[in-house]
């Protein structure tokens, strides 16, 4: 069973995932598996996966069997296990609990050739659905507290496998960066009376100038101070504090936004590894004036080093003007 424990001092939990243990020797690098190697998320290898959770399928398929297009799995190597209690207990000084959590994959495509951007857009918005619907189906669970989805695409960002697929966490604690976050939205709306994200979107859009690009529901922009070259955010326009309360209509132009994203930076620096995380609103809270759900992509082109781990401070080579400038310019490319 895995642990979960508290640093004493910050108050941020860890993870000690005992079940994906590596000898020191294997923590060197990690390896994709390439093309033309076995791939347990290939159509006709369903049985090489736990079995599915959830899956669009074509009406004459039958489920862990060929003729889906998106598929949801229970990783076979957990960081959380989804049976048993929370046995929260003190250690002396340190508390902890059992490492109790859902850690689901979500293959995108049955196609090991494509990326998440060489999808259509109604291909990337059935993904954004089996988001949806499996945060749904997790929150009913009074274990967790919130949801964590994510993509590592490349193996410097953290993938193991190429087929392209993102993840899933439900975790029995709210992450101290999402307390973080909403923190400061707290206290700006405290201050303002107004969302601060509501009011990123406004003034974004009236300026232009790290706009990449805006559809009638969502506003890409480069952040006023990313934390890494070519950080991008995802914003819906109007406030909405939890991701699974979109509306159908929505779901489509989100596609639409993060497919041209991911295009544009795919062109921009030459497939690069990234990272893209779904932020939303704890499952404790029903709604938030101060809080507002986005997506933050985050290509891996620099390496987090001692002064960043020390200080807390990130070094950015490339100022947002110059990098939501450039991706505009690839508008053609779309």
């Amino acid at each position: 069973m895995p642990e979960l424990r508290k640093d004493p001092v910050i108050g941020r939990w860890v993870i000690i995932a005992t079940e994906r243990a590596k000898r020191p020797d294997e923590f060197k690098h990690d390896k994709i598996v390439p093309k033309g190697g076995f791939c347990p998320f290939c159509s006709g290898n369903e049985d090489k996966t736990p079995p599915e959770v959830l899956a669009y399928r074509t009406p004459e398929s039958h489920a862990n069997g060929k003729g889906w297009r998106v598929r949801v799995v229970p990783n076979k190597f957990p960081a959380l296990m989804i049976e048993g209690g929370l046995n929260r207990e003190g250690d002396g000084v340190y508390d902890k609990m059992n490492g109790v959590g859902a850690h689901e994959v979500i293959v995108e495509t049955p196609d090991h050739s494509k990326s998440l951007c060489d999808l259509t857009a109604k291909e990337v918005e059935e993904v954004l659905w089996a988001f949806r619907d499996r945060i749904l189906d997790l929150r009913k669970d009074t274990r967790f507290k919130y949801i964590l989805l994510f993509k590592n695409h490349g193996a410097a960002a953290g993938a193991s496998l190429e087929h392209t697929h993102s993840q899933l966490i439900a975790l029995p604690v709210v992450p101290r960066t999402v307390h973080s976050e909403m923190y400061g939205a707290r206290e700006y709306y405290n201050f303002k009376e107004r969302c601060v994200f509501c009011d990123v979107v406004r003034q974004e859009l009236e300026a232009g100038k790290r706009l990449i690009l805006e559809n009638a529901d969502f506003a890409v922009i480069s952040p006023y101070a990313p934390r890494f070259p070519f950080e991008t955010w995802i914003l819906p326009k109007v406030h909405d504090a939890h991701f699974e309360d979109c509306k159908t209509n929505e779901y489509a132009n989100l596609a639409a936004a993060l497919r041209t994203t991911l295009r544009r930076l795919n062109i921009a620096l030459n497939n690069p590894p990234y990272n893209f995380i779904l932020h939303t609103l704890p499952l404790t809270e029903k709604s938030s004036p101060y809080y507002h759900w986005h997506i933050e992509i985050m290509p891996i082109l620099t390496r987090v080093a001692g002064f960043e781990w020390g200080s807390g401070f990130y070094i950015n080579p490339t100022p947002p003007e110059d990098a939501a400038e450039f991706l505009r310019g690839l508008a053609s490319e779309d």
